[in-house]
């Protein structure tokens, strides 16, 4: 007779050791997913930013012979993207070019060339820039 209480009773312990070690269990997986996922929705925000500052600074990179305070004569520039910003054919308005400039425009944090651009610098600097036709016929 003391047997049946007994077996009822390791029964509900081992019941409710199994319960609590499945509750534990997805209670550690629901915090995981939403660890991860708070961290993929951070990751995504900061992707999204730069992304925004990148499209920023292209805007803004052909935009700036329009804004005050630029140097040179919007009509003499020729937007080229890469591997410099502009060429500045100095004096084209007038139909008299007296100088062409390599123009690099920075803004935001990237202030600093990067690689491919101080490379350019340099051969324009050492005066490594030449003429050359290609005739079609």
């Amino acid at each position: 007779m003391i047997a049946v209480p007994v077996l009822f009773a390791v029964f509900c312990l081992i019941f409710l050791l199994v319960g609590r070690r499945i509750g534990l269990s997805q209670g550690r997986r629901q915090e995981r997913l939403e660890w991860e996922g708070g961290r993929l929705e951070g990751i995504v925000k900061a992707r999204l930013r730069q992304s925004r500052a990148v499209l920023g600074g292209l805007v803004s990179e052909q935009m700036a012979p329009l804004l005050p305070g630029f140097p040179f004569d919007p009509g003499d520039c020729r937007f080229m993207g890469k591997p410099v910003d502009f060429i500045v054919f100095r004096g084209m308005n007038e139909k008299n070019i007296s100088e062409v400039v390599f123009l690099e425009v920075k803004s935001g944090a990237a202030r600093s060339l990067n690689e491919q651009e101080k490379k350019l610098r340099d051969v324009v600097r050492s005066g490594r820039v030449s003429w050359a036709e290609f005739d079609l016929d």
